[in-house]
């Protein structure tokens, strides 16, 4: 069995996507038989910086190109989650403990045909438009904490209620 704490925090950028309305991006995974709905986010590449692999995610998990979308905002610091358990050492090939997490809030310019799930590598099989302030309770257990800490950071420029 693997000891979740020699593991290393797999490095990761995520995204908080706002449509015109203020509405938050969520896609519903396509690896899991619960309902899991979640923000785009993946891992950084070696060399990569956090908001280069922030735009790359959005283009490789639902299909939206750079030119559709404006930074709002970075989070300072990284955001941290660990694994349940009995999820260590079955995903990220047994290499990671849970994520470190750099976010960012981006505007979405462009229009809904403008996101595409079909990508080469599907992640989600399905996507909706929500208030932030239901993400929490949208996302597995396990990261509700993250989501939380994701929405105080960036409440300055959410309109929550």
């Amino acid at each position: 069995m693997t000891d979740k704490a020699d593991l290393p925090y797999r490095p990761c950028a995520g995204i908080m996507l706002l449509n015109r309305d203020g509405l938050a991006f969520v896609g519903q995974r396509i690896d899991t038989t619960v309902e899991a709905w979640q923000m785009p986010q993946g891992g950084i590449d070696s060399g990569e910086d956090a908001e280069t692999a922030a735009v790359r995610e959005l283009g490789e998990e639902i299909g939206v190109a750079p030119d559709k979308v404006a930074l709002i905002a970075e989070a300072p610091g990284e955001f941290f989650y660990d694994l349940p358990d009995d999820l260590v050492g079955q995903v990220w090939k047994g290499k990671w403990r849970g994520q470190r997490q750099k976010w960012f809030l981006y505007r979405f310019l462009g229009e809904d045909t403008d996101i595409d799930l079909a990508t080469p590598h599907p992640e989600f099989m399905s996507w909706r438009w929500v208030d932030p302030a239901d993400l929490p309770k949208l996302i597995v257990p396990f990261k509700r904490q993250l989501y939380a800490d994701v929405l105080a950071t960036f409440s300055g420029q959410l309109t929550i209620g």
